[in-house]
């Protein structure tokens, strides 16, 4: 009676303890992808397209 009542327990102790696990790992990870998104073309970009620009529009 005990075993299969432990048994019936060991499934979804199993299913938090991955869950846990799985939190963890992200929680620990230090790589933060949103603090190295690309804000826009910097300044060498602007000047390498600068000339053409300035050519249209004449």
């Amino acid at each position: 009676m005990l075993i299969a009542s432990l048994s019936l327990l060991r499934q979804p102790l199993s299913f938090v303890a991955v869950k846990w696990q799985t939190l963890i790992r992200v929680a620990g990870n230090p790589y933060r992808p949103e603090l190295h998104y690309m804000r826009g073309p910097g300044p060498k970009w602007h000047a390498k397209h600068q000339a053409g620009r300035l050519d249209r529009m004449r």
